[in-house]
């Protein structure tokens, strides 16, 4: 089941980042007081009370048009518009809102605008507004900024909730106000029991090609030029009998190639389609081989825990021998060693080759994201792989695991009990993940093994 989203909107320079870094423990977001440091969209999990929650920094509105030119005013169409495309991807990808706003500047036209644009894209189903805007007053570290923080009533959002994103004051009662919103959702909303599959890759290498190929219809736009679809597109079907949900996503530059304007709110949007799938297709361009932006993005993959298949495009255009498949095969694999159970698929969306073995493929993938061991396979796997190959010492010590037991699926998560967690180099557990494999492939699915001590 896909985690809710949690957005951060606002203008420049409230302190939208610091929030970012404060709920989900790291720092993750660039801090500065320039007003719009934050140039990528990120999203990071945060947990609450056992609550697990996404949360998305959409950086500020920036009030510039550029280097050494004069500011925007807030009439001007392109700082409405830049509030209005930052406010409709929080109102299409979150389940609940944080409208940010700054304590020590008090209300600002800017703030009255963004609250009239979140107020209008609210829909409203059973007298309630989705998704829900919660009012936050940020840089609350004085009394007095909490006293005057009643005049942010104005803004019609409802009651103002006085926090200090820099020192923590007040983000405790701040997130039982979202869970509270989160709890609510899940009562409301049905679950989607489908296969959901996101179709993911840089611009231009044939993902929307892909889909429509797949659904035997034009369901998303097709064009040459880099970047054509800027939303993430939901199709559902039925395979076979089973319920599928295919997403179709913009493409994912690198960082300093994402360009201004609408183009960097779609990487927010390609990666919150990762995040809701329990497989992606990453579609490479056959024609370039696998590059940087590949990689980067097989590492989101990863980083999310998603299953996956590395479908090869636009094969017809490459001029092949008896050795070409295999050449392309091995470089692929090493430039991707780190997600070497993933498998591949050459294909052709242009010409239909093979491509009616990409969903049966995601779909056997899907099903190995849900398999279980047994309590015993497990052991044994355990004992055959410190018989054959023991931990190395530390400090005249040695890692010892005593059993292990498999706590979850999707993905598959093993909890070993051991001695000495501490003890355990990354390449040991690397070690015990191939092993398991020999036993169980999980084909194109991560394993997560966890170490807990135990030493009595």
């Amino acid at each position: 089941m896909a985690k809710p989203v949690v957005a951060l909107v606002g203008r420049p320079n409230v302190g939208k980042s610091t929030l970012f870094n404060r709920f989900t423990g790291e720092r993750l977001a660039i801090v500065d007081e320039v007003p719009g440091t934050t140039r990528d969209r990120l999203l990071a999990e945060a947990d609450w009370g056992g609550y697990y929650f996404l949360v998305m920094d959409t950086g500020g509105i920036d009030p510039t048009q550029g280097k050494g030119q004069a500011p925007l005013s807030i009439g001007s169409k392109d700082f409405i518009a830049e509030i209005r495309t930052q406010a409709e991807l929080a109102i299409e990808s979150a389940d609940v809102i944080l409208f940010l706003v700054d304590g020590q500047a008090g209300v600002t036209p800017a703030d009255h605008e963004i609250a009239e644009i979140l107020r209008r894209k609210q829909r409203a189903v059973d007298g309630k507004f989705y998704p829900p805007v919660i009012l936050v007053v940020n840089k609350g570290e004085s009394a007095k900024i909490r006293e005057v923080a009643a005049e942010f009533y104005e803004l019609g959002m409802g009651e103002p909730y006085t926090v200090s994103a820099m020192h923590g004051t007040g983000t405790g009662d701040l997130l039982d106000e979202v869970i509270r919103h989160i709890e609510a959702i899940g009562e409301d909303t049905e679950e989607d029991t489908s296969a959901k599959i996101a179709i993911v890759g840089k611009p231009n290498v044939g993902k929307s090609s892909l889909l429509n190929k797949i659904v035997g219809e034009e369901r998303a736009l097709v064009s040459d030029i880099p970047g054509t679809t800027r939303d993430a597109v939901d199709t559902k079907l039925d395979y076979e009998g089973f319920p599928v949900t295919l997403i179709d996503t913009a493409g994912i530059r690198r960082r300093g190639k994402v360009e201004p304007g609408v183009e960097k709110y779609s990487v927010i949007r390609s990666m919150n389609a990762i995040e809701r799938a329990d497989v992606a297709i990453l579609v490479i361009d056959a024609t370039t081989s696998i590059t940087a932006q590949d990689t980067h993005i097989a590492g989101y993959i990863k980083d999310a825990w998603k299953s996956a298949i590395v479908a090869v495009n636009k094969w017809d255009l490459v001029e092949k021998d008896t050795y070409t498949i295999n050449d392309y095969t091995a470089h692929i694999r090493q430039e991707l060693n780190f997600v070497d159970y993933v498998p591949l698929i050459f294909i052709s969306a242009l010409t239909g080759k093979r491509v009616d073995q990409v969903l049966p493929l995601a779909l056997r993938v899907q099903e190995e994201r849900l398999v279980r061991l047994s309590t015993s396979q497990i052991n044994r796997i355990i004992q055959r792989a410190q018989d054959q190959h023991p931990a190395p010492s530390k400090s005249g010590r040695s890692l010892r695991i005593y059993y292990g037991t498999q706590v979850r699926s999707d993905p598959p998560t093993f909890l070993l009990y051991v001695n000495y967690p501490e003890y355990a180099h990354f390449s040991y557990v690397r070690y015990l993940e191939n092993q398991f494999r020999q036993d169980y492939p999980f084909i194109g699915t991560p394993i997560r093994i966890v170490l807990k001590a135990r030493r009595d």
